[in-house]
């Protein structure tokens, strides 16, 4: 979210960048250069970007520009085959966790993990990820950083999150108490018929910490690279942002786009420009 006492009014600072959204033509530094030259309010950074740059270099570009950092992306992957997998994947985290500070990340999204190779043990693997994240935790809470669990779109269930939505998502949550909540991607969850009243359970409990936005297109070509901007696909992405809202959500859209077929192929300004224009209309 925006710090506190920040005043947003537009579309473009209402907006916030997820840099997959331009990750094959800029860099974190480009990236962060084109968000003040577009008025966006936030950035959320991949890891690979971020360490690309450097933190410190990082947190002193974003600062320096203003932005806010809704994210950033990712820690999880928390399943492994042994013991080793699954300890190397708690390091890794914590590292996650101290980048997050690093640079005053809203929260650290967790993509929790698939099935561990050659396993059929779907069950075991949800156990795997909250045995990680209660891991994980007490790290997050000494440095400030709140742990978003994103659900994905039940094609990735095997191979990238056995978390499928978002009553998943908020059962982890419960019984770990503060420090842990959810992202909200309408590319994962829009197709899930309890995921309004999952929407205000998570308002609730104050657990809504991001909000993603990009759209389903019909028909869509690869489950993972062809995702569209707001408004060229099915998703009512207007009527989610309204129930974050109603559910005490006050933060920006966070646009995150993987388009191998259409906008990554695109000029970088004229994918922000378009999607600052789309994001008027996801406000309503």
């Amino acid at each position: 979210m925006f710090p506190p006492g920040t005043t947003v009014r537009s579309p473009a600072a209402m907006l916030s960048l997820n840099t997959a959204t331009l990750r094959p033509q800029w860099s974190l530094a480009e990236c962060i250069d084109g968000c003040e030259r577009h008025g966006l309010g936030g950035i959320s950074p991949w890891r690979d970007k971020l360490q690309e740059l450097g933190v410190a270099e990082a947190a002193r570009r974003i600062a320096d520009a203003g932005l806010a950092v809704t994210g950033l992306c990712r820690g999880g992957l928390f399943t492994a085959a042994d013991a080793a997998g699954r300890a190397a994947a708690i390091d890794d985290n914590r590292r996650a966790i101290d980048e997050a500070a690093a640079i005053r990340a809203a929260c650290l999204v967790l993509v929790c993990g698939g099935l561990a190779p050659g396993s059929r043990d779907l069950t075991g693997a949800r156990q795997q990820v909250a045995d990680g994240i209660a891991a994980i935790l007490p790290h997050a809470r000494a440095a400030g950083v709140p742990l978003a669990i994103e659900p994905l779109h039940p094609v990735y269930c095997a191979d990238r999150c056995c978390i499928n939505t978002l009553d998943q998502a908020l059962d982890l949550c419960d019984p770990l108490g503060e420090g842990v909540g959810v992202a909200v991607d309408v590319y994962h969850v829009w197709w899930d018929p309890a995921v309004r009243p999952a929407i205000a359970r998570a308002g609730t409990t104050g657990r809504l910490l991001a909000f993603h936005v990009c759209d389903w297109l019909v028909p869509t070509r690869d489950p993972l690279l062809d995702r569209g901007m707001m408004g060229d696909g099915v998703i009512d992405i207007l009527g989610f942002r309204r129930a974050v809202e109603a559910a005490g959500f006050q933060g920006p859209n966070e646009v995150e786009i993987f388009s191998e077929l259409n906008w990554w192929k695109r000029d970088p300004d004229e994918v922000l420009q378009v999607a600052v224009e789309r994001n008027a209309a996801c406000l309503g």
